[in-house]
């Protein structure tokens, strides 16, 4: 299915404790939709408790293109997103935040991107209200980091609200991946791809899920999702203890071939300098051995097939009757 389809436009929410702020949303999403009746609005409940889903349900009753998922357990905003993509029915789907910063105001202007050809469409922040220095630090450091050390190149200041073409969204359901981040992925993917920029908001109401915990699982899921670079760094650590260790072995040697020119005369006792040396090696070789761990486990998780999420329940019959995923 392509652009020309005509099969309308879906809009994918994830939502987490979001009940105040999509009273809101909702209706500001639904009035940025085409004007076309099969169009639709998916939010995704990721197993809130503060009445998430109510809200939803509220609004399916009062308009046929509101649908709902809430999923069994909280399985993270990517696998949210990637529940509410593998329902969508759009020619076109667009994943926007459940907490008001996004602006669904922009969502014509994605539309017209997209149909000017694009099968990728960033919404690209140029500024972000009530973030800390320290947060726009590190989200600068991330970019830089996945640009400079992976194989996918993202906007560098970061985008998270962006339209799919049906393709790239089919593409995406049937890749397996779960500890991955579904933003770098896209990037990876190609395609033809646009920005359209704008200003983030500061959120409306409640207080986000999205802690610095998660951030840096995003991150390592990213990095080792998408790099070598860890493994290189063990290895090019191993190779210079390696080179240290047969320099100090050769001193040794020829210190003692010299009597003590070297090190001096009297082996030194050096109690302190050992214990360091070993400290240090010890940790270079669990922090080696986390990395391969890293690898292995994300190697784990792919194997076992464990699904990516699970539907509870759906709302206008957004989800499967069955209740199982599209893992």
């Amino acid at each position: 299915m392509t652009q020309d389809s005509g099969n309308g436009l879906s809009v994918v929410l994830p939502a987490y404790r979001e009940a105040a702020n999509l009273s809101v949303m909702i209706p500001r999403v639904l009035a940025n939709l085409p004007a076309d009746t099969s169009s639709e609005v998916i939010v995704v409940d990721d197993h809130s408790d503060d009445g998430t889903l109510e809200v939803v349900r509220s609004w399916a009753d009062r308009d046929p293109r509101v649908r709902g998922i809430r999923l069994a357990r909280n399985a993270g905003s990517h696998m949210a997103i990637l529940c509410g993509m593998s329902y969508a029915r759009g020619a076109a789907v667009v994943i926007l935040a459940a907490d008001g910063q996004d602006p669904p105001e922009l969502i014509p202007d994605l539309v017209q991107s997209w149909r000017g050809g694009a099968q990728v469409v960033w919404a690209v922040r140029e500024g972000r209200e009530g973030v800390s220095e320290l947060s726009l630090a590190l989200s600068s450091a991330y970019y830089r980091l996945m640009n400079r050390w992976t194989s996918v190149r993202l906007p560098a200041t970061g985008a998270d609200f962006f339209l799919l073409d049906r393709r790239v969204v089919d593409i995406l359901k049937a890749i397996p991946e779960r500890n991955t981040s579904l933003v770098a992925l896209v990037s990876w993917l190609g395609f033809r791809q646009a920005e359209v920029r704008y200003e983030k908001k500061a959120r409306s109401s409640g207080k986000s899920s999205w802690t610095l915990r998660k951030k840096l699982r995003l991150a390592m899921d990213s990095l080792f999702g998408f790099s070598v670079a860890p493994l290189k760094l063990a290895s090019a650590l191993g190779f210079i203890y390696a080179l240290v260790g047969f320099a100090y072995a050769v001193l040794l040697i020829v210190n003692k071939l010299t009597s003590g020119r070297v090190f001096g005369g009297v082996a030194a006792e050096g109690w302190s300098a050992l214990m360091v040396v070993i400290l240090i090696s010890s940790g270079t070789l669990m922090l080696v051995l986390g990395l391969f761990g890293e690898y292995l486990w994300r190697t784990l998780e792919e194997v076992r097939g464990r699904p990516r999420f699970i539907v509870e329940e759906s709302v206008n019959g957004a989800g499967p009757e069955d209740g199982k995923d599209g893992s």
